[in-house]
Order: C-alpha cells, then structure tokens, then sequence
C-alpha cells in the first residue's frame, strides 16, 4: 500500500502540484488504487527529471573543478561560484558545453576551408625542406671550389676543402635552431 499524493509531497520536500506535474507528466507512476510507492517514485523521479529543471541540487564538487577549469582554459572568469554547489554549476556547465561545441566546430570549419594544417604534416615537410637544403649546402662545395679556385688562382683541391669546413661549420650552427610548433 502507497502513500497519498500530499504525504509523498511532504517526505519529497516538494509541493503537491510539483508530484500532480510529475504523475501527469509521466515522471512517476502510481498505484492501482492512487497511491504512490514512496521507493519506486523516487527512483523513477530522479531518473525521469532533467537536472535543468532542478533547484537547489548539489553538484558533485569533481564536476565543479572540471567546469571552472574548463571555463579557465576557455580564457573565462571562473569566480563567481555558488556557495551551495547549486543550480548555477549546472547552468555554467552547461554554457561551458555550449563554448566548447562552438569551439570545436570552429576548428572544423577551418579545416574544411584549409585554413588549418595538420601538425605533424607540417613538422615531416619541415624536417624534408631541412633536409634538401642540408644536402645542397653539403654539395655546393665540390661543384663550386674549381670555379672559385680557376677565378682566384689557388689549389681546386684546397680551396674545396676551406669550403666544405666552413660549410659544415656552418650547417651546424644551424643545426642548433629547434623550430617551436606549439
């Protein structure tokens, strides 16, 4: 046997019309004779309810750090927290789901458009362009040094080797860049 509409409002801590809402609406069910089952209408309560709708619920304190971190690395102000733990939590969650999801298809948007470029395609093509120019500089000796060394009048195999030293001297220098793709 169940208890009446007005006593399952009382140990609820809600109105009457609130469980009238709730039994029309079809959140929770009675019994055959019009009483309400007190644990199956809480259950059937809490998992019929958007917690939109809610006032004055408590919200998991794991879920407030992620939302004010969130919020934080969106470039928000995440002061203004409620005391109780309360429905604005809820509300800011649900606005820092919101930003994100405008975020993301931002990005995507981009991305179909071609104005952004995959990481690591750009890095392998850095490091190849890197590389050929390595490599040329690494040759421009032996095809240069018997040009120079006709116009100056020295040694071809000497003034190759001055070139290739102060090349590599060079190259490593350059070496010494690392290039920051953050």
């Amino acid at each position: 046997m169940g208890v009446s509409r007005r006593n399952y409002a009382a140990r609820r801590g809600v109105s009457e019309a609130a469980v009238r809402k709730a039994i029309a609406t079809g959140r929770i069910t009675t019994l055959a004779d019009g009483t309400i089952d007190p644990a199956r209408a809480d259950s059937e309560w809490g998992a019929r309810t958007d917690p939109a709708q809610q006032r004055g619920q408590q919200v998991p304190k794991e879920a407030i750090r992620a939302v004010a971190n969130t919020l934080r690395d969106a470039g928000a102000d995440p002061s203004g927290t409620d005391a109780t733990g309360g429905g604005s939590y809820f509300l800011r969650a649900r606005t820092t789901n919101e930003v994100l999801k405008a975020q993301t298809a931002k990005v995507r948007l981009a991305k179909m458009k071609s104005e952004v470029i995959d990481r690591a395609r750009a890095t392998a093509l850095v490091f190849a362009l890197a590389r050929q120019e390595r490599d040329a500089w690494t040759n421009w000796p032996a095809r240069s040094a018997a040009l120079m060394a006709a116009e100056l009048g020295v040694d071809p195999a000497s003034m190759q080797k001055v070139l290739e030293k102060h090349v590599r001297a060079h190259l490593t220098e350059l070496a010494e860049v690392k290039p920051d793709f953050r």
